[in-house]
């Protein structure tokens, strides 16, 4: 357990841009070294197995939600058959693979009743304290051409999304390899294009049951590299990251980060900071693109729903789509080939999404959790600021760590190791910057940080 006692940190110079550095208090992990096992997975993805992955996707000539169930070779019910046995193929005695099915009614893009039907695979954590703490990663394996009612025409969905679904079943059969603390979920799911049906059930679900989800990423159109007026960028993708949810009744949680300026520290840009981090760190010359948006201009993706369910989530997506390549009929105009083909994906481009993925995944889930019931103290004037918060869990928790950037600032400029305690003061005005509080375990493994609430 934790000493629960009172630390006071030096900070050395002025706080400006990230050049003031509190004066240690005690010396903790390191936290700067590579992880060997994260290593080791980023350097596994396979651009030529995400290939062979997209290539069958492909050939199933539609994944559209209402095609075909009965065929061995076409349709979405042959497609998740497939999906389902590579699973546990390449999982075997690690993966748990099963179906996750519900019946969708009638609706705007659904014509009759249709089982819609997610393909989860489940890495179960190895610790007590974690394993029922969930990191989720989803694809789409569903697809659509420019009538999303259309389901019988050719829809080969090659980068929408057949790039995100590979990707997930590589990260899947490469860490299913290894041991994580807390509980990974792969999903392909169905039924996206038709309004994040599948998606929808599985989060709903996960909040009926009180599962703990404490991140969620979704890879949709992960594919091409190359715009529309043909730029090539294979050298950053883009990570959407809600703010505050635009709902009608703010929360409690919601109106305290308006009322304390917090409306950047939302759970899930504290997640997307965190997988930038990492990311970065693990892939070396690819940038994470945090855009402060929870998606693009009318679009919208599998992580819409957790996000309504008060989970944090992400989207990864290409920097620069062509959206002659994104539902449309295959034809060809005036020379201009249309349609979602398979030649317009660049494998090893996916690949590198797929390692920033999988880097991400591994230390969140190696890591502590995020610290519970962080307040800075607000019931005195002065010039310093107090944290305090809840102990972790982790039997490995070897100490806290104290976050702050300018207010101006997006990823956290300064921080402090302040050993193994519960409470915590430095030598910056609270009025000044933002906070947090990360917890480290013995391997020096970092959780997100937890924004403070104040406390009076």
């Amino acid at each position: 357990m934790p000493h629960v006692r009172r630390i006071t940190l030096l900070v050395a110079g002025l706080f400006a841009a990230g050049a003031a550095v509190a004066a240690p208090a005690t010396s903790g992990p390191d936290t700067t070294r590579h992880q060997a096992q994260i290593d080791k997975i980023v350097a596994e993805i396979s651009p030529k197995r995400i290939e062979n992955y997209i290539n069958k996707l492909v050939s199933f000539e539609t994944r559209h939600t209402m095609s075909d169930t009965v065929s061995e070779t076409r349709g979405i019910g042959a497609a998740r058959r497939w999906i389902k046995s590579e699973l546990e193929r390449c999982g075997a005695g690690k993966l748990q693979v099963s179906f996750d099915s519900h019946v969708a009614p009638v609706s705007a893009r659904i014509s009759r009743p249709t089982e819609i039907v997610n393909v989860v695979a489940t890495l179960p954590g190895t610790q007590d304290a974690s394993k029922e703490r969930l990191y989720v990663v989803s694809g789409h394996y569903d697809s659509r051409n420019t009538d999303v009612m259309d389901a019988e025409g050719k829809a080969p969905g090659a980068n929408d999304d057949a790039s995100g679904t590979a990707a997930v079943m590589e990260m899947a059969c490469v860490m299913a390899k290894y041991k994580f603390d807390a509980t990974l979920v792969f999903m392909a799911v169905a039924a996206e294009e038709q309004g994040l049906l599948g998606a929808g059930h599985w989060a709903k679900q996960a909040r009926a049951n009180n599962l703990n989800v404490a991140g969620m990423f979704t890879n949709d159109i992960i594919g091409s590299s190359r715009a529309d007026d043909g730029r090539v960028d294979n050298k950053q993708v883009r990570l959407f990251a809600q703010s505050i949810p635009a709902t009608k009744e703010m929360s409690d949680a919601v109106r305290q980060l308006v009322a304390t300026g917090g409306e950047n520290d939302s759970i899930s840009r504290q997640l997307a900071r965190h997988v930038k981090e990492q990311g970065e760190r693990y892939v070396k010359g690819f940038k994470v693109s945090v855009i402060q948006r929870h998606d693009r201009y009318l679009r919208g993706g599998d992580h819409m729903p957790f996000l309504e369910q008060g989970y944090a989530a992400l989207r990864f997506t290409e920097p620069n789509e062509d959206f002659s390549h994104q539902h449309q009929n295959l034809r060809t105009e005036g020379g201009k080939v249309y349609g979602d083909l398979i030649e317009f994906v660049d494998f090893d481009y996916t690949a590198k999404v797929a390692k920033v993925n999988a880097a991400a995944l591994a230390s969140l889930a190696l890591a502590p959790s995020a610290p519970r019931d962080v307040k800075v103290r607000t019931d005195k004037l002065v010039n310093d600021s107090t944290l305090v918060w809840a102990a972790n869990p982790e039997p490995d928790v070897a100490g806290y760590r104290i976050v702050w950037r300018d207010t101006t600032a997006a990823q956290w400029e300064g921080s402090q190791y302040v050993g193994n305690v519960t409470e915590a003061t430095v030598k910056l005005s609270k009025d000044n910057v933002f906070f947090g509080v990360q917890a480290i375990d013995k391997d020096g493994n970092v959780s997100p940080a937890t924004y403070p609430a104040p406390l009076r």
